[in-house]
């Protein structure tokens, strides 16, 4: 049995967020500084400035009293400390203490706004305010961030899920940041589908707008068009079908088979997925377009007329399963991986053959990972802006309608929310339905006893197609690639081919001076930005997925299956509406960002988070919960087995997570327009301004180093993050990768 820890009176945990709120409330300026990044404010002024004052010191000159109730709340743990976790009034206070005073700090942050009360009431109720409220900043922060911990301390000394600090810690983390990034956004976007033009409320507008039949129409039945629903919801059933057969393809290719170049092959699966997809779509235009080069030849040789074919359902269909099948791969890989050679070896020794041992071992073993990879694949067609802004033509789907809602000569936020809405009910049907069909049965295959089998190969008749569609997509993808670099190196793509490398030149001179190396070229700002910007968001976005995903696979709790659809809700909206959502939501008090590269990381954790949590819950659906009993058993706490026992066996999912925040942060394009400035330009929307004034040579040439940049970048994270060994595998087996 472990030590009882209720009965101890010393609380470094807690200690740790007292003097953390002290701090935040006395040392740390309260209020936002202009660069987040930057700490100059500690010799411009700090602490007497007004601009960078504690809240202690603007409480001392008479300013902003509202801060003053949050003493109190400081001050009330500090009665507890000596006190045992058993004693009730230990529990009560923290639970007060770190209630009221995040309860209060939310309430004085919405309650007083830019220009004073943001309601007529309040200011009826406590009278006209002299001074402003800006956005917060560090203090703010820290303050916050004490009174949750505390407020979960209290939860876990009330007897919560064993008392564990860690994990109802973890919970309240987690629920605290999507409820602020996730649902508060989302919630003043969609607020906008039921106002009248009067600026009223109402549910009739709502259901005249939801039942359009722009949205709903069956025209398609009977020879017009469908409503974009209709067009969405079928595209992306078809993306994720073909993708998670496609990712299963090359995740056998790599585990079950003798390949010789499973290197090159896992960096050309990867490719598409670190391509801005506007760049692809242009190369899919210039190939199969109406004076495409397949087009022109196919029409020369088979003497009939050119056509359009490419605009609409096939252009989109095609150029989504080209940039999702990554997706769906890097999700399987780790599943595939993962499964107990042991088990396989059983089948075998029964005198089951490949196919047999492949049917009805393996294959049902991998379900966990084949529908997170189906369900990946679907919110991302649902959600596609640039390839379907490209190729669309007249195939209207909900998240180009919702872009041009917003942006177009309409502007009618009210349709960009209802069309948002029915992307969402979508989105909820295919997680129930992928919940449906794994049903309650067990996917463990990785136990604490060790594992020394060898997974056996394909079977003949599966390996055959398998290594057919694997060549079919590797010369197809090539030849995409082949494209985008010629197209990097001539003096006009499609009309002057004179070979040059004055994109290059232009985008990226650099000149040596007697101070050192002076970046001259036009795209190195916005370069060394998205770096900057991908860098932060990729560690914190894989590690606020991971530790959900543990919480999901490893906890019980009352709310469970709400708090994994909040986690999953920013990957159902378009970026598009993530853009405008951030904008409304933080562009004012408490959380004013924008304009800030702040924005640009949040945004992109909370978009990318839910590939981290889905790819964590594939692979730990595989571990055995004996482990971490075992663990907890030996005296290890929730974090310690979290930290050394699971994480270890997670590094497929760590690596998907940390390729896939990062690319998606280097090449994300539709909320990225939204949250860009001059200070903080991303590589994207540096490219869309090349290509809006025609300089397509300057955008593929910036769309092409960016490739290689993150080659560079998702081979080291393979190098650091390692891979997961399980059973007798060599290296020379596994084709080094």
């Amino acid at each position: 049995m472990r030590e009882v820890t209720s009965e101890r009176t010393t609380h470094p945990v807690l200690i740790f967020w007292i003097v953390a709120g002290w701090a935040g409330f006395c040392v740390i300026p309260w209020y936002g500084v202009e660069d987040f990044w930057r700490f100059e404010w500690l010799i411009d002024g700090w602490p007497t400035d007004r601009d960078y004052a504690p809240a202690a010191l603007l409480l001392a000159q008479g300013e902003k009293l509202w801060l003053a109730p949050m003493l109190l709340a400081l001050a009330a743990p500090l009665l507890v400390l000596n006190h045992r976790k058993t004693d009730p009034s230990f529990a009560l206070v923290l639970l007060a203490a770190g209630g009221c005073g995040f309860a209060w700090l939310t309430a004085q942050g919405l309650g007083i706004g830019i220009r004073g009360w943001t309601a007529d009431w309040l200011q009826t109720l406590f009278g006209p305010l002299e001074n402003r409220q800006f956005g917060m900043g560090y203090g703010a922060l820290v303050v916050a961030s004490a009174f949750l911990f505390l407020f979960t301390q209290g939860i876990a000394a009330r007897g919560a899920i064993n008392g564990d600090v860690f994990v109802t810690g973890a919970i309240g983390g987690v629920i605290a940041v999507v409820t602020i990034f996730v649902f508060f956004p989302i919630a003043k976007m969609l607020i906008a589908a039921f106002i009248t033009e009067e600026g009223g409320y109402s549910a009739l507008v709502f259901l005249s707008k939801f039942f359009d039949n722009r949205i709903w129409g069956l025209g398609c039945l009977t020879g017009g068009r469908c409503g974009v629903a209709w067009n969405s919801f079928f595209l992306a059933v078809l993306v994720g079908i073909i993708t998670t057969a496609l990712g299963l393809v090359f995740a056998l290719v790599l585990t079950r088979s003798n390949f010789r170049l499973k290197r090159s092959l896992r960096a050309l699966t990867v490719l598409p997925i670190i391509t801005p997809p506007f760049v692809i779509g242009l190369a899919i235009i210039l190939l199969f377009g109406l004076s495409g080069a397949v087009t022109t030849w196919v029409a020369d040789v088979m003497d009939v007329r050119p056509t359009r074919w490419i605009y609409g359902l096939p252009g989109i269909l095609i150029a989504q399963i080209l940039a999702f099948t990554p997706i769906a791969f890097l999700v399987l890989i780790g599943v595939v991986e993962g499964v107990s050679p042991s088990m396989e070896e059983a089948a075998q020794t029964l005198r089951a053959n490949r196919w047999q041992t492949f049917r009805t071992v393996s294959l049902p073993l991998m379900r966990p990972g084949l529908a997170n990879a189906f369900l990946l694949g679907f919110i991302e067609s649902m959600a596609d802006f640039g390839n379907p802004l490209v190729l669309g033509g007249n195939y209207d789907v909900l998240s180009t309608e919702i872009f041009f809602a917003i942006v177009g000569a309409q502007y009618d936020q009210g349709r960009a929310a209802v069309l948002a809405i029915v992307l969402l009910g979508f989105t909820l049907a295919a997680f129930y339905l992928q919940r449906v069909w794994l049903g309650r049965k067990s996917y463990t295959t990785v136990t604490g006893k060790g594992d020394a089998g060898v997974h056996p190969e394909m079977p003949r008749g599966l390996a055959i197609p398998v290594y057919i569609v694997a060549a079919l997509w590797a010369t197809f993808t090539l030849v995409i690639y082949a494209m985008i670099l010629y197209g990097s190196v001539v003096q006009l793509w499609g009309v002057d081919n004179t070979l040059t490398f004055k994109h290059y030149i232009t985008a990226f001179s650099v000149r040596l001076e007697d101070g050192g190396i002076r970046w001259t070229g036009s795209a190195w700002d916005s370069f060394w930005t998205t770096m900057l910007i991908a860098t932060v968001a990729a560690p914190l976005t894989a590690g606020v997925g991971l530790i959900t995903a543990y919480l999901l696979t490893r906890q019980n709790f009352a709310g469970k299956r709400s708090f994994e659809f909040g986690t999953m809700l920013s990957f159902a909206i378009p970026g598009t509406v993530i853009g405008v959502s951030y904008i409304l939501a933080f562009n004012v008090p408490p959380i004013e960002i924008t304009g800030t590269g702040l924005i640009l990381v949040i945004s992109f954790i909370f978009r990318n988070m839910p590939v981290g949590v889905r790819a964590g819950i594939a692979s730990m659906s595989q571990l055995d919960r004996s482990l971490d009993e075992s663990s907890l058993t030996l005296g290890a706490n929730s974090w310690q087995t979290f930290r050394r026992v699971i994480l270890p066996l997670l590094r497929p999912a760590i690596l998907a997570a940390l390729v896939y925040s990062f690319v998606r942060a280097m090449t994300a394009i539709s909320a990225v327009i939204f949250l860009v400035s001059a200070r903080y330009d991303m590589a994207t929307s540096y490219i869309i301004g090349r290509v809006e004034n025609n300089d397509y040579g300057l955008a593929i040439a910036y769309s092409t180093t960016l490739i290689f940049v993150m080659l560079a970048a998702v081979g080291l994270l393979q190098l650091l993050v390692g891979r997961t060994q399980i059973g007798r595998r060599l290296a020379h087996d596994e084709g080094g990768v």
